[in-house]
Parts: structure tokens; sequence; C-alpha cells
């Protein structure tokens, strides 16, 4: 059995810090202006900075997600 060092945490924890992280870039998405059913779907498929910045420029959300996918 593999140890856990402080380099490494054991699994379950990544899991739980993926989980946190995919929640973040959801809400994320969200706060852009994009539907919860879109924002996750595409949270592990797009950058949400690409996506922010186009709709800080005028584009529609859904339609930057198109763009940055």
């Amino acid at each position: 059995m593999r140890r856990s060092t402080a380099a490494t945490p054991p699994r379950e924890e990544t899991k739980d810090e993926d989980g946190a992280v995919r929640a973040w870039r959801i809400r994320q998405l969200t706060s852009l202006g994009l539907a919860l059913p879109v924002a996750e779907a595409v949270a592990d498929q797009v950058d949400w900075h690409d996506v922010a910045r186009l709709v800080r420029r005028g584009c529609p959300a859904t339609l930057a997600v198109v763009i940055a996918s």
C-alpha cells in the first residue's frame, strides 16, 4: 500500500479538491450568465477566463462558450 506524503495527498482528498474546483468553475460560469445545466456540461471543457473575457466585451455567454470551446 502506498503511503501518503505531503507532496502526494491521499486520493480521497484529491477527489474532494477536484469536486470543489469543478463546483467553483460552475459558479464562475453561472455568474457570467450561463444556465446551470450548461455550466455543468461545459465546466471541464472550457477555460472560464476565456469565456469571461468574451462576455466582458459584450458577447452572449452561450456564444462565448462556443467560441472558447
